[in-house]
């Protein structure tokens, strides 16, 4: 048979040109969602989409109309690899309320920050160099990792953030391997998806051990400013500044849609995430760059993002009176202090992959926890987003997916079957209470 008729019976018939990279990119566990949970009878509590209801439309209107009559052919032309100079200043702005004292010049402007983690990743890492991620960790991040064929290796996380000694164990176990660890990738603040945030004490120990052993730390925050509780926490960045690159977006507290993030840079990588960003776009858009800047410069945005802060108070504090009013009380979860999700540990047996189908059938959407691991973890928890609906639709969400899990553990009661149990005592997460606060 001949090859052209060969590929004519593959439904690619292109597989056997593709690089090797691409074996490792697969479809997102919270996009093949949103199809689905975008439809207006489901109640998603599953993607994280920031609620941009509050924002000053007209101000905003404005200020982009503003900008197009004043610098228009600026705003719509190609600009710098390394981003528009005023934003990058007003970025260490921001940055200076976690304690940064940045310059602009190591300022690097992202397609968001997930472009930053690509680009950092592109220029550090080799394949089957290794990455040391929390256990769970951001579903993007992994998704990059997994696609430039990186090993990562996940390190327990409890209450408190990211465990120290399971750091020192995953480095010694890793290079015991004979393997190369290229970063530690972390969220500190509010962590996407477990919610917690790493305490002060831990921070520094975490620091001092990527500095024993000569680990960069890949410092990811775009909840940092969202703390519903107390001013925000100090970053890793303030306190190491050239062992720590920090990532920064403006997705969270202005707009998603705009696609403006940015990295913090040692000067000599600043130099190479410059380059990679030639390479990958030839420069971030310029509009989106100049429009944020001029909100920042016409609003008061630290004002905005108390607003923020507060909304997503009062649904955090929504969600976590619904699961204590309906769910089962084999369940668990946190109650995060910032950010926009909790880590729900399911009761024994329950795979929250598999109820998938059977929740969206209830017309309730949440996202299974085997998405924020690399190892096929995660079975027994999912993530709940309280971001983006309102106080009212997530107690029905919730309510309605007490009652599908109230079905699942009859079924499995009433058939004897059985299935996963909590299996990540490595993540801590299977406390008896509800408040891992």
């Amino acid at each position: 048979m001949s090859e052209i008729s060969r590929s004519s019976t593959r439904l690619d018939g292109y597989v056997d040109r593709y690089a090797a990279r691409t074996q490792g990119m697969t479809a997102s566990e919270i996009r093949a969602l949103f199809a689905v949970a975008s439809r207006p009878e489901v109640v998603s509590l599953a993607g994280g989409m920031p609620n941009i209801s509050g924002l000053p439309l007209d101000v905003v209107g404005s200020a982009v109309g503003d900008l197009i009559a004043a610098n228009g052919p600026v705003a719509l032309q190609y600009g710098s690899g390394q981003g528009d100079p005023t934003l990058r200043e007003q970025i260490t702005d921001v940055m200076r309320l976690e304690g940064i004292e940045g310059h602009p010049d190591d300022v690097v402007v992202t397609v968001g920050s997930q472009q930053a983690v690509d680009l950092v990743t592109r220029i550090f890492c080799d394949p089957g160099d290794v990455v040391i991620c929390e256990a769970p960790s951001y579903v993007g991040a992994l998704g990059v990792f997994k696609a430039f064929q990186c090993e990562v290796v996940h390190a327990e996380m409890d209450a408190e953030g990211l465990v120290p000694d399971a750091l020192r164990q995953a480095i010694v176990a890793t290079r015991a391997a004979g393997k190369t660890i290229k970063f530690l990738y972390t969220i500190p603040n509010f962590h996407n998806p477990a919610g917690v945030t790493l305490t002060p004490a831990r921070r520094q120990e975490v620091l001092a051990i990527c500095r024993e052993h000569d680990i960069l730390v890949l410092e990811d925050n775009p909840y940092g400013l969202l703390g519903f509780d107390a001013e925000p926490m100090r970053a890793l960045r303030a306190d190491e500044a050239e062992g720590v690159i920090y990532l920064g977006s403006f997705s969270k507290t202005f707009s998603p849609g705009m696609r403006v993030g940015w990295a913090l840079a040692p000067h000599a990588v600043r130099e190479k995430l410059v380059l990679a960003q030639e390479s990958a776009t030839l420069c971030p858009p310029a509009f989106s760059q100049m429009a944020v800047s001029a909100y920042l410069t016409t609003h008061d945005w630290q004002g905005q993002i108390k607003q923020m802060r507060e909304m997503y108070r009062e649904r955090r504090d929504a969600m976590i009176e619904a699961l204590d009013d309906f769910m089962p009380a084999a369940c668990t979860w946190n109650n995060p202090h910032g950010g926009f999700f909790v880590w729900v540990g399911l009761p024994p047996g329950i795979d929250a992959k598999a109820m998938l189908p059977r929740a969206v059938t209830a017309r309730v959407a949440y996202v299974p926890g085997t998405a924020f691991f690399a190892d096929g973890y995660g079975s027994s928890y999912m993530r709940l987003s309280f971001c983006y609906p309102t106080p009212e639709r997530i107690r029905e969400g919730v309510r309605r997916l007490a009652g599908v899990l109230e079905q699942e553990t009859e079924l499995r009661q009433t058939f004897g079957a059985t299935g996963p149990s909590h299996e990540l005592p490595r993540s801590g997460y299977d406390a008896p209470s509800s408040d891992l606060s």
